[in-house]
């Protein structure tokens, strides 16, 4: 049901067995995939494309030009995949001309206040709890969880699997797979829960655990634990993913917290 009280562009093209509530603005050329519940007060503005059975509560705004002085009209576009849920007061800006698209995946639950600036990349499965802030250019890994009123800085990346403690500021990259909290933002274990709640076994889970030991827990620096990790440690997709995430980060990743500290602490 599209209620009369909403504003619809034209050209919008919305799919079928939508519900838009009253006082909603859907602006031209956005696109609503089938199932999709857009309550009061939403305003999804040009470029912006959602895909099935997502539901946006009120006060989001999705779609609005980035705020970077650098912006210049250039055609952007914001992308959100299938069975997400918006919350209250969530705001996801367009892309700019360094990605031309910010996207969110599927099955992703962002939660109230929540701000996912130009350019991000959120992976499926994410959750960022209320009022997590992405600056630009931030990318998010398949299956993370952000804590509360945790911060993230330009060009931040977050690797799939991880948990972040909330009211952080993550100023470098947080690998896949680990838990990191404290300040300033520190590796302080593994996801181990989380890992298991995802179906991996235990042999698995601790082979996980022996890559981090060897970065964080036997006192190597990062070449020499990346040398040891890729010369002793069995092969495996999770050491890959682990390796090439470190040598491709540009910020440099999260340190441990306190030297000699236990690694399940």
């Amino acid at each position: 049901m599209i209620s009369p009280l909403a504003h619809i562009h034209p050209t919008a093209n919305i799919g079928s067995d939508v519900t838009i509530d009253p006082f909603t603005i859907i602006g031209e050329g956005v696109s609503i995939g089938d199932g999709t519940h857009i309550m009061s007060h939403v305003t999804i503005m040009q470029g912006t494309s959602i895909g099935k059975n997502c539901i946006i509560f009120p006060g989001a705004v999705i779609g609005a030009i980035p705020q970077d002085l650098k912006f210049d009209g250039e055609i952007t576009t914001v992308e959100i995949g299938d069975n997400n849920t918006i919350r209250e007061f969530v705001t996801i800006n367009r892309g700019t001309k360094d990605r031309n698209k910010t996207v969110v995946g599927n099955n992703c639950l962002l939660m109230a206040y929540s701000h996912l600036a130009h350019d991000c990349i959120i992976g499926n499965n994410v959750i960022l709890a209320n009022a997590v802030q992405l600056a630009g250019h931030v990318t998010v890994g398949d299956y993370a969880i952000i804590g509360g009123m945790a911060a993230a800085i330009q060009f931040a990346t977050i690797g799939a699997h991880t948990y972040i403690a909330g009211n952080t500021e993550i100023r470098k990259d947080v690998p896949p797979y680990i838990k990191a909290g404290r300040a300033p933002l520190s590796y302080v274990g593994l996801n181990s829960v989380g890992l298991q709640r995802r179906g991996f076994t235990t042999e698995k889970i601790n082979e996980i655990l022996e890559i981090y030991r060897q970065l964080y827990i036997r006192g190597l620096n990062t070449t020499q634990a990346l040398e040891n990790i890729e010369k002793d440690l069995p092969a495996s997709q999770e050491k890959d993913e682990i390796v090439n995430f470190i040598k491709a980060s540009k910020r440099g990743i999260v340190k441990v917290f306190g030297k000699g500290r236990n690694d399940e602490d």
